[in-house]
């Protein structure tokens, strides 16, 4: 198996253990340290070490369930034995309100230990809406 084909395997063990709910394997997926680190699309989402982002997680189960995680595209890039995955994907939900679907971009940061691949970083975002397409900043903002 290539390197690429491993560091993408975590994405799809990440996809199916969130679907899940199951925590454990959700956990087992990040490296061991407590240095790791989790940005989320929610403004207070910004997470460091184990506990907070267990506990995030855990928040985000409570309110939905994904039912699927839609790839559209992805890059990876591998400098020794660091990985970094870019990434743009949906992710389907069930929620109390009804099936929801949320355009996501993710950035991954792994570490290649013991031969197995496993996340220092999360980045999760959604696209500006108040910027179109072809800018590169919004229109009609500005700081005073």
């Amino acid at each position: 198996m290539t390197d690429k084909r491993a560091v993408l395997e975590t994405l799809e063990e990440y996809a199916a253990a969130y679907c899940t709910k199951d925590i454990e394997r959700q956990m087992a997926i990040f490296d061991d340290g407590d240095d790791i680190s989790v940005i989320g699309t929610g403004a207070d989402e910004l997470c460091a070490g184990r506990s907070d982002i267990q506990a995030l997680f855990l928040r985000n189960f409570s309110y939905a369930t994904a039912t699927k995680f839609q790839w559209h595209w992805t890059n990876v890039t591998l400098r020794g034995g660091c990985a970094v995955v870019a990434a743009r994907l949906t992710i389907h939900l069930d929620t109390g309100e009804g099936p929801m679907q949320v355009p996501v971009r993710w950035t991954v940061s792994m570490v290649n230990k013991n031969e197995k691949w496993k996340w220092l970083h999360r980045h999760a975002s959604t696209a500006a809406g108040s910027q179109e397409e072809g800018n590169a900043y919004p229109v009609g903002s500005s700081v005073d």
